[in-house]
This record gives structure tokens, C-alpha cells and sequence, in this order.
């Protein structure tokens, strides 16, 4: 097999890898009333099947950035997806729910492995057929393919999970991922490079360099912080809060006197566009998600649409925003990432002004033209965020920085969830929707500032 055929065969299957993270986010949300009456759970306590991914996946992600840069993507991506598959064909025997969630954050951290690992792997493709002055540029189409596959699973994961859930059971959202996992494996151990040369040396030499404590205060500082956002344990709000914040004060002080580090902060402290590009990602993440999460509920709850129709009328933002990405693609290669990243969060503000007209009416048509607009800015900034980490980061460090690069995803997503909790906390209505609407407008402002200041990083 040529160069060419086998790294498209490679993309389509670190595709179906990174897939699976948004896939299993979405697709369990149809599961959680099978759940509550199979083990005999409350609400408050099934939503724990939900958290336990969501923590997993933002603690994990950078982590295991940090071991594909290691010790190589192929065999990190490999590992993960094995993970996946043995993980989701035993889950389903779980004997109690308690079990079942543990099941669920170690499959997150399988495909956790996936993206950060996939654009390592895209960096050695683009310049084993190419120089790299031309890395850059060449690797925004694989790219754009990954984003198009992880925005279509987090899409129809709902759909699937219910005709799964509805014809099979709840065991079958975990077994769907076993052929899946093994041929994202498979694929990607046929078509992609082999590792080059890694860290060697003896097991305690390896464990020594690894900075275990530095993992640990990054993890702990982050998941305790994430869950006093998500006060999954009431009444101890800003109690976690303060402990996650002197972890990670902890963590820095360790951070910056250890050699070598799991995240080097010097480094990162001096790489204004990295940083730049992870402020401005989670602040879009923080607007794009209170039209994702906050709309359903204001066209349940306003509205009194059924579940199953404010499915079929979000589907247009991820159609749109699927299209969108490979113009992004497009429009990156003639007028640079920074254009369109700018002309991304423009579009963002006037679609977010635009979403004050629900506050006088829930019209089908009109639902239907806001959520495919917002598609488009959710399209074209993802993919030029994506590029612009890229290319801000220098190929041995892309395995950690697409890893807290998707953590801003999450930090993002979850402080939309704050917030649409504080401002909707008695239920999303078209008064709290017009205050929730100023809201996005002012973090797209900030936003937009961030990525005036934004340019690509010249070597």
C-alpha cells in the first residue's frame, strides 16, 4: 500500500478512535431512566454514570498526551483502544451501579488516549510526505477529517444510544464499543508510522522520570476543582474548591523546580499563542455549550416539545457544523488560521444575538435556523483552534497540549452548566434565557479578544 492510501486508511481510523469519547458522552443520556429502575436509583445518584466519564476524560486526556509523547502515539492509541474493548466487554456483567461507573471512567480513560495520541500521529504524517514548512498547512485537512468524526458521534449518539437501548439494554451502549475499539485498533496498527524512537531505560529509571507526584497534583487539583463545579457533592462546594486550588498551587511549586516535568510551565508560561489558543477555546466552549445544554431544556420546559422532537431539532447545528468544517479547512489554506479563527467568533456573537429572538418566540422554523447558524462558528472555530494548538506547539510536547487543549473543551462545557444552573435554577424559561443570551454575548466579547491577540508562533 502506497504512502497516500495508507494514511488515509490512518486518519479514518484514529477517526473512529477519537470518536468514541463525544460518542459514549452522548449516547447515555437515553439510558439514565433504564438505569435509575434496573438498580433502583434516585436521580441525583444515576447522573454519577455521566460524571464519572466527564471526570475521567479531563483529568486523562492531558496525562495521556504526556505518555503518547513518551513513549509513542501508535502504541499509547493502541493501548487505549484495547483498554476500551476489554473494559465495555466485561461492564455489562457489572453486579451493582457502583461498579458500572467505575467500568465507565476507565473506558473514558481508554478513549482519553485517542485524540491526544491521533495528533501526534498526524504530525509525523504530514512530514513523513512533506517538509515542515509545509506541516502545518498540510495537517489541517486530517484534522478537520477528526473533528468532522467526533461532531457527527456527539450528533447521532443519542439516536443510536435509543434505538440500542430501545431494541438491546442498557449493556448494549457498552458492547457497541468492542468491534468498534478493535477496529479503530487494528486500522490504525495497519496504516499508521511506527513509532520512532522513545524514552528507554529501566522500569525505575522510567517511574523516577516520570514525575509521578506532578501527575498526581495535576489530576487531583483538576478533578477536585471539576467537582465543585459540578457539586457532586453538595454542602462541600467551596470546600473542594479551596482543596483543588491549594493542590494546585502545590502542583506549580512542584512543577517549576522538578526536572524533567510532567508539564512544563515555564515552557508554557512563555508560549503566549498556546496560551491564547486555550483561553479563547474554553471561553467559545463556554458559549457554545449554553446553546447546546440550555436549549433542549428551554424547549422542553418553554416550549413543551416532546424529548423526541428537540432531538430531531438540534440535529441541524451538528449537520451544519459538519459542513462547515471542511470549508474551514479551505479558508485556513488561502487567508490563515488566524482569520478564520476571527471571523469564527464574529459569526459567534451574531448568532448568539440572535438567539434573543427565543425569548418571544420557540417557532419550529425559527428553532431550526438558530441551531443550524450555530453550527457553523462551532464548526469553523473548533477546527482553527485545533490547527492553531497545532501549530503553536512543537512536535515532541502535541501529546500534552491536544490533551489540556481538550480539557478546555470540558472546563468550558461545565462552566456553561454552572452558569445555565445558576441563572435557570428553578427551570430554563424565556426570561432566564434572555439573561443567559447577555451572558453569551459577553464571554463571546472576551473571547473575541483573545483571538485578536492571537498569532501563529514563528520558530
Amino acid at each position: 500500500m502506497s504512502n497516500q492510501p495508507r494514511s488515509r486508511l490512518a486518519v479514518a481510523g484514529l477517526s473512529l478512535g477519537t470518536a468514541l469519547n463525544p460518542l459514549n458522552s452522548s449516547m447515555i443520556a437515553v439510558a439514565l431512566v433504564v438505569l435509575r429502575a434496573d438498580f433502583g436509583l434516585d436521580v441525583a445518584t444515576v447522573t454519577w454514570v455521566i460524571t464519572s466519564f466527564y471526570l475521567s476524560s479531563a483529568a486523562g486526556q492531558p496525562l495521556m498526551g504526556r505518555l503518547a509523547d513518551r513513549f509513542g502515539p501508535r502504541r499509547m492509541f493502541t493501548l487505549g483502544m484495547a483498554l476500551v474493548a476489554v473494559t465495555c466487554a466485561l461492564a455489562p456483567l457489572s453486579p451493582n451501579f457502583a461498579l458500572l461507573c467505575v467500568a465507565r471512567a476507565v473506558m473514558a480513560l481508554g478513549t482519553a488516549a485517542a485524540y491526544p495520541s491521533a495528533v501526534v500521529m498526524v504530525g509525523v504524517m504530514v512530514h513523513q510526505t512533506g517538509g515542515p514548512q509545509q506541516a502545518g498547512q498540510r495537517s489541517s485537512r486530517p484534522l478537520g477529517y477528526i473533528q468532522m468524526a467526533n461532531t457527527s458521534a456527539a450528533a447521532v449518539g443519542p439516536v443510536i444510544g435509543g434505538l440500542l437501548v430501545g431494541f438491546v439494554g442498557w449493556e448494549a451502549l457498552f458492547l457497541i464499543n468492542v468491534p468498534l475499539a478493535l477496529a479503530a485498533m487494528l486500522i490504525v496498527r495497519r496504516a499508521a508510522p511506527a513509532d520512532a524512537a522513545r524514552e528507554r531505560g529501566s522500569f525505575a529509571e522510567l517511574v523516577r522520570d516520570s514525575d509521578i507526584p506532578g501527575i498526581l497534583g495535576f489530576v487531583s487539583s483538576l478533578l477536585l476543582v471539576m467537582m465543585a463545579l459540578l457539586d457532586v457533592a453538595p454542602g462541600y462546594r467551596w470546600l473542594l474548591l479551596g482543596a483543588g486550588t491549594v493542590t494546585a498551587a502545590l502542583f506549580a511549586w512542584r512543577e517549576l523546580r522538578f526536572r524533567p516535568p510532567f508539564l512544563d510551565l515555564r515552557l508554557l508560561g512563555r508560549n503566549r499563542p498556546l496560551m491564547l489558543v486555550y483561553v479563547g477555546f474554553a471561553l467559545f466552549n463556554s458559549v457554545y455549550y449554553f446553546a447546546f445544554f440550555g436549549l433542549p431544556q428551554l424547549l422542553q420546559e418553554s416550549g413543551g416539545y416532546e424529548p423526541g422532537l428537540v432531538g430531531l431539532l438540534m440535529l441541524p447545528l451538528a449537520a451544519a457544523s459538519v459542513v462547515a468544517t471542511p470549508w474551514a479547512v479551505r479558508a485556513m489554506g488561502k487567508f490563515g488560521v488566524r482569520r478564520v479563527l476571527i471571523s469564527g467568533v464574529v459569526l459567534l456573537a451574531a448568532v448568539a444575538a440572535l438567539m434573543w429572538l427565543l425569548t418571544q418566540s420557540l417557532a419550529i422554523p425559527l428553532v431550526l435556523a438558530l441551531t443550524a447558524l450555530m453550527g457553523v462558528p462551532f464548526g469553523a472555530v473548533s477546527i482553527a483552534s485545533n490547527q492553531g494548538m497545532f501549530v503553536s506547539t512543537r512536535p515532541q510536547e502535541r501529546g500534552v497540549a491536544a490533551g489540556i487543549f481538550q480539557t478546555c473543551r470540558y472546563l468550558g462545557a461545565i462552566t456553561a452548566t454552572v452558569l445555565i444552573g445558576v441563572f435557570a435554577a428553578d427551570g430554563v424559561d424565556q426570561e432566564s434565557w434572555g439573561l443567559m443570551t447577555l451572558t453569551m454575548l459577553i464571554v463571546t466579547a472576551a473571547a473575541f479578544g483573545v483571538t485578536l491577540l492571537w498569532r501563529e508562533r514563528r520558530d
